[in-house]
């Protein structure tokens, strides 16, 4: 683990490694000017990730669920309760879950969603979608199937006892 120091001028050095890979997958073509950075409470880096959508050709490769990813892996663990992220960007809807699944509570970005619909991307309809109760058609259609078979697996996880995540 590289230790994190509290400042590198005036910029926060899990910021710092958050905007350079950011800037290589740029550079390579790789995604979009989006990188997170995860550390402990005590500093130490713990995972560096950019946007990898372009290369991986995976809609959900965003910068802060590529780190999830990978500090998950390296931890051995799906909790990242107690851990900070960083991202050049607001969180948008997927990743804000992510996020949140993950139990992180802490989060620093740099740019606001604003700023990054105004160089074209698109979180905003997302936001929309969910604020009008997930009822725009032209978005996405949702419909209830097979509620009763699925409920079925539901009881049988249930009674197995499995971790609640």
């Amino acid at each position: 683990m590289i230790k994190l120091e509290k400042e590198n001028g005036n910029m926060n050095k899990a910021m710092e490694l958050a905007i350079k890979e950011a800037r290589r997958t740029i550079n390579e073509n790789i995604g979009g000017p989006f990188g997170a950075s995860i550390i402990d409470e005590q500093g130490n880096i713990i995972s560096v990730a950019s946007n990898t959508v372009l290369g991986t050709h995976d809609p959900t490769a965003h910068a802060e669920v590529n780190a999830i990813r990978k500090a998950g892996e390296k931890l051995k663990t799906h909790d990242l309760s107690n851990y900070i992220l960083y991202a050049t960007g607001f969180p948008c809807p997927m990743c804000l879950s992510a996020i949140i699944w993950a139990n992180i509570k802490k989060v620093y970005y740099g740019c606001t969603s604003k700023d990054a619909d105004k160089i074209g991307f698109r979180d905003d309809f997302i936001y929309k979608f969910i604020n009008n109760n997930l009822e725009d058609k032209e978005v996405m259609n949702l419909e209830e199937l097979d509620r009763g078979e699925c409920l079925e697996l539901f009881k049988e996880y249930t009674e197995k006892e499995k971790e609640i995540y």
